[in-house]
């Protein structure tokens, strides 16, 4: 009698975490192509690597960030959160005058996790307003907080146009030094890499406690530290270019792993339209 209610109970636990890391790996896995289609990487055959940098824009370090890419001659893409970029909107003209991608990172950067397709066009509309208020151009390129995605999501880039993009690569620059983001980024170099850097971001007690904070958010608020410190991405970045280059490698913007026309005859940044305001 105890014998097969406890085999019912293992296949029950058994189908339960079975269900629970495919959940994991549709939403939450940067490769995963379940819930829709996104880049992770750009041709195996090429000898061209992308540097991106989320969560900014935020003074001094993403303008630390452009001189260094200035210096260097490398093209980077900044996805922007829409709340940071309203209130630095020099630093996303600078980004355009510069040569580089924005692409949009949500308003308020949160968990997209049971968030329903009007919130998240929300978040992302809000987003698009700002640049376009700032720039005169509209991104094509979208990367969600964290990597992770929910089920109204690719409802919303298509009305919109805009393409998911991940990463590859990643510095853990949240929580290594200078140091270990160079040996990091350096491990992940291949063909086509997407690296995954900041310049910008909020020191938080971890995943679980911004996931906390996302479905309880008093539970964040009180523990989440208001610093933001991207030094350590600063004092890495001509490391980690010196690297892909002795390694042969090319910087380019992710457009150009996009099957996408550049549209420069009015001198906009590759990657955008300006005739189309994709915000409505």
């Amino acid at each position: 009698m105890f014998l097969p209610i406890l085999v019912g109970i293992l296949i029950v636990l058994a189908v339960a975490d079975a269900l629970g890391f495919l959940f994991w790996y549709a939403c939450s896995w940067p490769r995963s192509q379940v819930l829709g289609p996104a880049l992770v990487r750009g041709p195996a055959g090429s000898r061209k690597v992308a540097l991106t940098f989320d969560d900014g824009p935020l003074p001094p370090y993403s303008e630390q960030i452009l001189d260094i890419l200035r210096s260097q001659n490398a093209k980077a893409t900044f996805f922007v959160c829409g709340k940071d970029a309203a209130r630095h909107p020099e630093i996303l003209r600078r980004i355009c005058r510069e040569g580089h991608t924005i692409g949009n990172h949500t308003w308020s950067h949160p968990y997209l996790y049971f968030m329903n397709r009007e919130k998240c066009a929300e978040e992302i509309d809000r987003t698009q307003r700002v640049i376009q208020q700032a720039t005169g151009g509209t991104p094509r390129f979208f990367r969600p907080p964290y990597g992770a995605r929910w089920f109204g999501l690719y409802p919303v880039l298509r009305e919109r146009g805009l393409h998911l993009v991940q990463w590859s690569a990643s510095g853990d620059d949240w929580e290594l030094g200078a140091d270990a983001i160079v040996s990091s980024v350096r491990a992940g170099l291949r063909p086509g890499a997407i690296i995954l850097l900041h310049d910008g971001r909020q020191k938080s007690g971890g995943y679980l406690q911004r996931l906390l904070s996302r479905i309880f958010p008093s539970t964040g608020s009180q523990n989440r530290q208001p610093d933001a410190d991207a030094s350590e991405t600063v004092k890495a970045l001509p490391a980690i270019i010196e690297a892909a280059r002795e390694m042969g490698y090319e910087f380019v913007s992710v457009e150009d792993f996009f099957p996408l026309r550049p549209r420069d005859d009015e001198g906009a940044p590759k990657g955008w339209d300006p005739s189309v305001n994709n915000s409505a």
